[in-house]
């Protein structure tokens, strides 16, 4: 009877540190495989960005945003919410109908993930005129820039934060987006 309690003891303690050893390498497969997935996500979400801004496609500008996003611009108040960005950017072109983007970049780095929030420091650089008359104008800025996961695992904008705004050669005061 003696042996008979040891060994289902030996046999009940071996089964929950395999269980335990085999929860932790299932959970750390899954949080890499969702690490990468995410990665992926956020490079597309990256990629898109540089897509509508070259474009200035009106909706695809729009639906970099997630729906409580906020952009801040450098001598504007802050545009809080994806309607209020969309409706700065119709303001913008209706001001600017001609405005065409002729290059723009994006590099990223320093990329932090945690509980379904990104961040990323940035630096953009992009080149632009705002009617066909007009000379070309250059802008480049620093930053932090804010992503949320949602809920089809896509990274959505929700603030963008310029740290150094610069515009070189505008032929005078223009809010660029």
């Amino acid at each position: 009877m003696r042996r008979t309690s040891l060994i289902t003891i030996l046999v009940f303690v071996a089964g929950l540190g395999l269980g335990y050893f085999a929860r932790g390498a299932v959970g750390t497969l899954q949080q890499r495989y969702t690490h990468k997935a995410d990665l992926a996500a956020i490079e597309k979400a990256n990629q898109e960005d540089i897509e509508a801004t070259l474009t200035q496609d009106p909706k695809r500008l729009i639906d970099e945003w997630a729906e409580d996003g906020v952009r801040f611009i450098p001598g504007s108040p802050p545009a809080v919410g994806k309607q209020a960005i969309g409706a700065e950017n119709e303001k913008f072109h209706s001001q600017y109908p001609g405005f065409k983007v002729l290059s723009y970049t994006s590099k990223y780095k320093n990329l932090q993930v945690e509980d379904g929030l990104a961040c990323e420091w940035f630096e953009k650089k992009g080149e632009y005129k705002l009617s066909p008359e007009s000379p070309p104008a250059s802008w480049h800025a620093n930053g932090l820039l804010v992503l949320k996961r949602q809920r089809d695992g896509s990274w959505k904008g929700v603030m963008v934060f310029p740290i150094s705004w610069d515009e070189l050669a505008t032929g005078g005061n223009v809010k660029t987006q």
